[in-house]
């Protein structure tokens, strides 16, 4: 029986790790980032082709952060650590698409680009999340703070409005997420905002707006003259 083919069998300047040492991260594809997250294959199959089996299997990187552990292990060569790492990966990811602080300092007063600014930290949430962003006397943004889960119950003002507090903010943005894609508000979400709006009236830090947020639109509450 032929020996199968390895990433030992490569170029040494053809392996994705020295590819990615040599020209960046950026330079390597889908299925050799994920080589170099397996490691290694199993008995008579290299890494490459696990990787592409990946791939291949749930057609993209998306619909492959999106898969169980379940689901993973079930394809030849991922057994629960390898399945376990790949989670791992993505989820780091994802929560340093939604807890980096990464807008302090700009000024937020149009919805269209507190859209464009926040949708990455909530367009892949598969539940609803609550997003407040607290702004200064001139709009810009000094901080910001995931709430948590709306799937069952409604936020609190007071968990709402405490990062707000700490950090004096004049005024504050609200943002939410519509998994099911369709950014119109529902009777919840109009009852919240009414009353995070009085809340805020009692504690003197100005609504600015609430946006709710899919992949590929937005509602604002502000420009449909609901706040």
């Amino acid at each position: 029986m032929d020996k199968s083919f390895t990433i030992h069998d490569l170029p040494k300047d053809e392996r994705p790790r020295e590819r990615l040492v040599k020209f960046g991260e950026q330079a390597l594809s889908a299925q050799e980032l994920l080589q170099l997250i397996l490691g290694r294959g199993v008995a008579g199959e290299s890494v490459a082709v696990t990787a592409q089996k990946l791939l291949s299997h749930f057609g993209n990187l998306e619909k492959l952060s999106e898969a169980s552990i379940e689901e993973l292990s079930s394809i030849k060569g991922i057994g629960l650590a390898k399945a376990a790492q790949i989670k791992a990966v993505f989820e780091i990811s994802r929560r340093l698409s939604t807890q980096a602080p990464t807008y302090k300092g700009k000024k937020l007063t149009d919805p269209e680009k507190v859209y464009r600014l926040i949708k990455s930290k909530l367009k892949d949430y598969h539940k609803e999340h609550f997003y407040i962003i607290a702004l200064n006397s001139r709009n810009h943004s000094i901080a910001e703070v995931s709430v948590g889960s709306l799937n069952e119950s409604v936020v609190h003002p007071r968990e709402v409005f405490a990062e707000a507090i700490k950090n004096k903010a004049a005024s504050v943005v609200f943002a939410h997420n519509h998994p099911s894609g369709d950014p119109e508000p529902s009777e919840n979400d109009l009852v919240l905002t009414k009353k995070l709006v009085e809340s805020g009236k009692i504690l003197g830090i100005e609504v600015a707006d609430h946006i709710i947020i899919t992949k590929d639109n937005f509602f604002s509450f502000k420009n449909k003259g609901i706040i």
